[in-house]
């Protein structure tokens, strides 16, 4: 209870117009996670409907981190060099939401879902640069707190979406569903452009392009940037093989409903809500290596925990408390290539960071695809739980440090 206290004295210092951006942008990650959510929500049923073997379903995660992956650097690019258009880009990548699961739901074949399955990739790409490159650049001096409370609304579209939609799957058709978000997305995307349209007028001329590239250079030169994007890039490929054969193990192997899915990856980031901000408050005091290492190693144990608990509570127990960590601490990541990144490429890091794990990364669902077919779908787990593991270990020799925002004085280790 004292560190929630402490959570709600440093929101309420940020003071009114501060908290109306916060607020805003944080809203809008709800809508992006809710939509990100329906694509593990269907794909058990995509399988069964168009008849998909193992490999095909993880390339259609692979289409999504693909397309993700690509946009994401302009994105940035495009959100640090027009800070004017904040609003314009984050509508945009509502639209691409509901554009994406209108044609999923449409979809007749294969061919179909995997560019709807890139326009989900797209929405995510023009979504988090532009608000958390916005979120870290109005809160220097609380960027870890900032950008955890922006990830409480992705806790809570990523906890209440399955639930909702798993149930609503058991009355309409899950093709229905999906073509009836593009309404719902057009809706949001207007409000969201007209909420954060004055909050982003009069911000910082466009930088030379001679010095973003040099802003660039300098932030993949530091070792810190280099382990955490390492470490990142093979949580993330862990991340993906869960977040495709999970599903298919509750309905298949445990012959679960679609409603009980939802209620499974409710688990998997409910958790999120309570734990985020307090990780991001203690990444502010005591450093981000000393929240980021530890939760790797806890995620890599509880990944493996998910191959030996028992269906029911036992695996909900599991489960939960994996989601405590698995949204949460990708903020925590990017906050600490934030820390090192100069004011004029803070959009532009997850770019970087997606650029540079996209070889390692895209292939990983497929490759998990390939696992369970040889070995069985736990194997998809113990694959996560191998490089969670792996990526706390990389962290640890590293000596971590945090450049003063604005010129304030010289970096202090973390």
């Amino acid at each position: 209870m004292a560190s929630f206290a402490r959570v709600l004295r440093a929101v309420r210092a940020l003071g009114a117009p501060r908290q109306r951006f916060l607020t805003s942008v944080t809203a809008g990650h709800l809508v992006v996670h809710w939509y990100q959510q329906l694509l593990p929500l269907v794909l058990p049923s995509l399988k069964a409907d168009l008849n998909l073997s193992n490999i095909q379903v993880g390339t259609i995660t692979t289409a999504q981190q693909a397309a993700s992956s690509i946009a994401t650097l302009p994105s940035g690019y495009l959100a640090d060099t027009h800070r004017r258009w904040t609003g314009l880009i984050l509508a945009a990548a509502i639209v691409a939401f509901g554009l994406a699961f209108f044609l999923m739901g449409s979809a007749p074949s294969y061919a179909w879902v995997l560019p709807a399955a890139g326009l989900v990739g797209l929405g995510a790409a023009l979504w988090h640069p532009g608000a958390m490159g916005a979120l870290s650049l109005r809160y220097p001096d609380r960027r870890g707190l900032a950008l955890s409370i922006h990830g409480v609304g992705a806790s809570v579209g990523d906890s209440i979406a399955p639930l909702v939609v798993g149930a609503l799957i058991g009355v309409v058709s899950w093709q229905l569903t999906l073509r009836l978000h593009l309404v719902a997305a057009l809706v949001i995307a207007v409000a969201l452009w007209r909420a954060l349209g004055p909050l982003t007028q009069g911000q910082a001329p466009r930088p030379a392009l001679r010095a973003y590239l040099g802003d660039i250079r300098g932030m993949v030169a530091q070792p810190q940037a280099l382990a955490v994007m390492a470490a990142n890039a093979l949580m993330t490929m862990g991340r993906l093989a869960v977040l495709t054969f999970f599903p298919i193990y509750i309905r298949e192997d445990l012959g679960y409903s679609s409603f009980l899915l939802g209620v499974y990856l409710a688990l998997l980031h409910v958790m999120g809500m309570a734990s985020q901000p307090v990780m991001g408050l203690l990444s502010d005091r005591l450093g981000r290596k000393a929240v980021l290492a530890p939760s790797f190693a806890a995620m890599g144990l509880l990944y493996a925990g998910i191959v030996y608990a028992q269906g029911g509570v036992q695996l909900g127990l599991v489960v939960g408390a994996l989601g405590m960590f698995f949204y949460a601490i990708l903020n925590i990541a990017q906050t600490a290539i934030m820390d090192v990144a100069a004011e004029g490429v803070q959009a532009s890091t997850m770019g970087v960071m997606s650029l540079f794990s996209q070889p390692f990364t895209l292939g990983s669902p497929v490759l998990a695809g390939y696992l369970v077919t040889e070995f069985g779908i736990k194997a998809a787990f113990w694959y996560a739980a191998a490089t969670a593991l792996l990526a706390a270990a990389i962290l640890v020799p590293v000596r971590f440090r945090r450049l003063q925002p604005l010129s304030q004085g010289p970096a202090r280790p973390s």
